[in-house]
């Protein structure tokens, strides 16, 4: 059994796969629906547009295999743009229905004195500091890139912010579906052991 990453055509896919193969765990990168669906955890990365990415999924099926695997007890994780993608929808260029996986919009920063795309490292604040995503560690910093950023209807579904001239959406999760708005796999040893601390949630054989 291995980690599957989701090959829908828009993500950082070698970056992501090599991350998962440092921490000991087999990364498999695929777009077939019985390989997503028997992987023991997946991870729906992304980069791009919102827009371009939901078409990506749905010209090829993958929108339904992550909805089922969201809906199993399958834990699941996406990254950057894939946290994004398990929203309700985005107003990036335009109105565009997401996977509806986690109720919310997503919404472009508000023009003021601060750059846009937020870019560079951050701290994150735990939110839930309970949540075993963070067994074992300490809040510290975390590498961003984006300009648009998700709005949680639900409180209970927001792990952690970081400040960027107000709270912004770090880490989002429900039941054993996750999503991170930084690259883990960018973000130093908080962020690998961050994504170490999800691929331990699946149960698949990987380095103790």
């Amino acid at each position: 059994m291995a980690i599957a990453i989701v090959d829908y055509g828009m993500g950082n896919l070698h970056s992501v796969g090599k991350a998962v193969e440092r921490l000991g765990y087999e990364a498999l990168v695929t777009g077939e629906r019985e390989a997503i669906l028997s992987a023991d955890g997946v991870i729906l990365p992304g980069v791009g547009a919102f827009g371009d990415a939901m078409v990506h999924l749905r010209e090829t099926g993958l929108d339904t295999v992550v909805k089922e695997a969201a809906a199993s007890s399958k834990p699941l994780l996406g990254i950057c743009l894939g946290m994004q993608l398990l929203f309700s929808s985005s107003e990036e260029h335009g109105q565009h229905e997401g996977l509806d996986i986690l109720p919310g919009k997503v919404v472009r920063f508000a023009p003021s004195e601060l750059k846009v795309p937020h870019m560079g490292w951050n701290r994150l604040e735990f939110v839930q500091p309970g949540n075993p995503l963070f067994t074992g560690l300490d809040a510290g910093h975390v590498y961003f890139v984006h300009s648009y950023h998700a709005l949680t209807e639900n409180k209970g579904d927001l792990l952690a912010v970081t400040d960027y001239g107000h709270p912004v959406t770090a880490i989002v999760g429900r039941g054993s579906n996750f999503g991170m708005q930084f690259h883990p796999e960018k973000s130093g040893e908080l962020g690998m052991k961050l994504l170490g601390n999800f691929l331990s949630l699946t149960g698949a054989p990987g380095s103790d």
